[in-house]
């Protein structure tokens, strides 16, 4: 039924085991896997008084989330290989998640987006669990959620 997955990781525990579970449904499936991550943009600097200076440099800061992002897709390709399931891997830069998941599941030609129903608690999963429901309600190309 599905031939093509995109599964998209932060590398957090939640992400990793969804990698791990859409490897044994795309091998089922006899379906190829394109693993994507979403690199943060640059933070914008706020500047005024008592505020902290960062000296992470754009190049750095890109530089750094390039490599983060090598290292987690790298694993993920390395896990679907074991496997027998065939993979590539993807990322862009992107300050709006949901939308950079969509745009590379089109890009791509997935026809299935295979996800995590959350990556991280507090917050910041509150954050990430609305991307997970952003995709849901945006996507035109089915959503699996894993949990």
């Amino acid at each position: 039924m599905f031939k093509h997955i995109l599964v998209p990781t932060d590398g957090s525990d939640l992400s990793s085991d969804t990698a791990n579970r859409a490897i044994v449904f795309a091998k089922e499936a006899g379906a190829k896997i394109t693993f994507y991550f979403a690199k943060p943009d640059y933070p914008v600097a706020f500047y005024g008084e008592g505020a902290l200076i960062d000296p992470t440099t754009p190049e750095k800061f890109a530089e750094m989330a390039d490599q983060q992002a090598g290292e987690i897709l790298a694993a993920c390709e390395a896990r679907a290989k074991t496997a027998g399931v065939v993979s590539a891997s993807n990322s862009s830069v992107s300050d709006v998640p949901y939308e950079a998941i969509i745009a590379a599941a089109e890009q791509v030609g997935a026809d299935l987006i295979f996800m995590a129903s959350h990556g991280r608690r507090g917050i910041s999963g509150l954050l990430l669990g609305s991307e997970t429901q952003k995709v849901l309600t945006h996507s035109k190309i089915p959503v699996l959620v894993y949990r």
